[in-house]
């Protein structure tokens, strides 16, 4: 979409501006409240050499990060490690692995966090058991890892993911003898849609989070830890704070949490190509749409109704969820949140770009609480 020209028409039209405005805040809203399914939008990087253990890729931003990511097209999955070198048009990065036929030079290809993919037995060779969380809208798909401790990890992937955004941290998991209940929630493929389609921010998601600690609790969890992506850490905080069984909530593990809705929105837009003057009109029909329950929002932000120790791993490069407002947080409740922070990392791909660290910084926060 021509964003700079829809701006333009919606500026100067005299005659319904009222009307082409609220039509192009309508439009740009959608990138914020539409579920994404993965891998929606990817396939932007073209491969431009490959050798022994090496593949050249379109200099970008984003090929130019450090850490380990999947590299996809139609078909294929590989895995890149390091950056090994780089010239004006490309980024040359260490092949680690390739499942199928390797990329051809002139492959269309997608840089993405899904270093894994699978279940957690064919991607770790973890045994787990396809379980159903009934929420309000009807049975959710979900994977159970059986444990022996009575602290229960119900992990709620982010938008534009799925499961499978949990599988790189099951192994810390698994070695701690924690149960974990990876769950889906309502528009997931899979899952029941929405009344409206639509997504609301956490403000009706999170009651899907509740009816996973409900199936926790009843299924022999005395307690559990509520671990999230994104909008999915802030339904996970949502949940803390309005569940009927928030008690049974020990911690918070928060990756890259949305804390300051109106920037991420916004940001979210701007991202997109969306103009400054559209993505604010965009803001404010996402707002209307959703429901979004704005001081709430606030609320959570500040720390508020925060009763258990939480672990915020975020990121000073977060274009989707600014630094800020996790540092705002971490600053108001010092006595409840320890913010670790990774360098070099867009919105929730924090393991990706440190993997030791970001592990070790789990492994510490945990092991007070099992």
């Amino acid at each position: 979409m021509r964003w700079g020209t829809l701006a333009a028409v919606a500026a100067a039209t005299a005659v319904g501006a009222g009307a082409a405005a609220l039509a192009a805040g309508r439009v740009v809203s959608d990138l914020a409240v539409r579920p994404r399914g993965p891998g929606a939008g990817t396939g932007g990087l073209r491969v431009h050499s490959t050798a022994a253990g090496r593949v050249a890729l379109t200099r970008a931003t984003e090929t130019a990060r450090r850490g380990t990511y999947g590299l996809e097209w139609p078909g294929g999955h590989a895995v890149v490690g390091e950056v090994l070198e780089t010239t004006p048009q490309t980024v040359v990065r260490r092949l680690e692995r390739v499942d199928g036929t390797p990329p051809v030079p002139g492959e269309r290809v997608a840089l993405t966090p899904r270093v894994l993919t699978g279940d957690p037995r064919t991607a770790l060779g973890l045994d787990f058991t396809e379980a159903w969380v009934r929420g309000e809208l009807g049975p959710m798909p979900a994977w159970y890892l059986p444990g022996v401790r009575d602290l229960w990890v119900v992990a709620v992937h982010g938008p534009g993911a799925d499961r499978q955004q949990v599988l790189p941290v099951l192994p810390l998991l698994h070695s701690f003898k924690l149960p974990v209940l990876a769950v889906t929630y309502r528009n997931d493929e899979g899952a029941p849609r929405s009344p409206d389609g639509i997504g609301h921010f956490g403000e009706t998601e999170w009651r899907d989070v509740e009816a996973a600690i409900r199936l926790a609790l009843q299924a022999g969890a005395a307690h559990v830890l509520l671990y999230g992506w994104s909008l999915g850490a802030t339904m996970c905080l949502q949940a803390a704070d309005r569940s009927s069984w928030r008690d049974a909530v020990r911690g918070l593990v928060l990756d890259s949490p949305v804390l300051d809705w109106h920037a991420t929105v916004r940001g979210q837009a701007v991202r997109r190509g969306v103009p400054s003057p559209l993505a604010e009109l965009g803001v404010r029909a996402a707002a209307g749409r959703s429901g979004v329950d704005l001081d709430a929002f606030a609320r959570l932000g500040r720390g508020e109704g925060l009763e258990v120790p939480a672990l915020v791993l975020h990121g000073p490069d977060d274009t989707a969820a600014p630094l800020r407002a996790a540092q705002r947080l971490a600053d108001a409740r010092d006595d409840l949140v320890t913010l670790h922070t990774v360098p070099g990392a867009e919105h929730a791909v924090l393991w990706n770009a440190d993997p030791r660290g970001y592990e070790e910084a789990l492994r510490r926060f945990l092991t007070p609480l099992v």
